[in-house]
């Protein structure tokens, strides 16, 4: 078990949170709050695997396959009930895995009981909840982070970089896709995503929400929004496709165009300046095409082989060294608000 010192925290809380860890170990406990897909696939494996992490306990609904989770990644308990596992006095910070509309309560509960949170995006239903989850983990002496781990990909860094240098010029115009067929049946897992209570909306707020954090770190905050939301071809609560068209604040444009119903899928990035351009044919990939007054060049920035594991380092590291993670709840909070001025033009 990591050893750990605790000093008497002068600035109030409830809870466990009067008392503040000055980490002296090696390793975050952590508790994961859902079992399913993306829990499956990288959550827990990027837990398990890192050097900064331990994987204590997780939860699920059904007894049985939390049992099973447990046991296949290593956890050395289970619960039921997620409210029993923020009582587990070993645990010091929670991955928040499950539907959206849990994601605020979930929060708030476990930094009153003094959990640091890294929580699924979206952070929330709305920007209400977000600032409801800040204010209650910094009442709490508690670091919030969104799993907005897109913002770690090598080839973003890059085109930030390459924006940062000057080399392209000014900035003018970016255009992203992101298209993925999605008609899940009512017995899939994953059927929750096209209901509104429990999603929040459709393509535009499940994955736009990531190309959103990706614009608004590379250019900044957004001036102005304009948006078309529909069901173009399937019958359902959320939409099926959606353009949001922004104006950055240093006057540049953007395009971020989403859906569920066209068959080819699309992971684009285009960048357009007055110098050069970049072109990424699929983000998640990490290949760029880029243009300038030098000529023509081809990089490649691959990724993690676990997209999850740069996120999950950082908040680690965070917790470690007592500063704020690289994608703190306040990025989150401003990717909702995008989101919420996007959804006012909703027919």
């Amino acid at each position: 078990m990591a050893a750990r010192r605790w000093q008497k925290s002068t600035t109030g809380g409830h809870g466990a949170a009067p008392l503040q860890m000055l980490m002296s170990v090696s390793k975050v406990r952590w508790g994961l709050i859902g079992c399913g897909d993306i829990s499956r696939k990288r959550v827990a494996p990027a837990l398990r695997d890192s050097p900064l992490c331990e994987l204590i306990a997780v939860s699920r609904a059904k007894a049985q396959l939390a049992e099973s989770f447990a046991g296949e990644f290593g956890a050395r308990r289970w619960y039921s009930d997620w409210r029993q596992l923020l009582l587990d006095h070993e645990i010091d910070a929670v991955y928040v895995a499950t539907p959206v509309h849990l994601h605020a309560e979930q929060t708030i509960a476990a930094a009153e009981a003094g959990k640091h949170v890294l929580c699924e995006k979206p952070m929330a239903l709305d920007v209400a909840e977000c600032d409801r989850m800040i204010a209650v983990c910094r009442s709490n002496n508690v670091k919030l982070g969104v799993a907005y781990y897109r913002h770690f990909y090598p080839v973003v860094r890059r085109v930030k970089e390459l924006v940062d240098s000057g080399e392209l010029g000014i900035p003018i115009i970016v255009q992203v896709n992101a298209f993925e067929w999605f008609d899940p049946k009512p017995a899939d897992a994953r059927s929750w995503l096209i209901r509104k209570d429990l999603s929040g909306g459709g393509p535009m707020f499940d994955f736009g929400c990531h190309r959103i954090e990706v614009l608004l770190d590379l250019f900044g905050c957004v001036r102005d929004v304009k948006a078309t939301l529909g069901n173009v071809f399937f019958e359902r609560e959320v939409e099926d496709a959606a353009t949001a068209v922004f104006q950055f604040e240093r006057g540049m444009c953007g395009n971020l165009t989403v859906t569920h119903a066209a068959r080819e899928p699309q992971d684009t990035f285009d960048l357009f300046c007055s110098n050069g351009s970049v072109h990424i044919s699929v983000l998640n990939e990490g290949t760029m095409r880029v243009l300038s007054g030098a000529g023509q060049r081809t990089e490649a920035h691959p990724n993690a082989k676990n997209i999850h594991q740069p996120l999950i380092d950082d908040f680690a590291s965070a917790v470690l060294e007592n500063r704020e993670p690289l994608v703190t709840g306040e990025i989150g909070r401003e990717v909702a608000l995008v989101e919420e001025r996007i959804y006012e033009w909703l027919p």
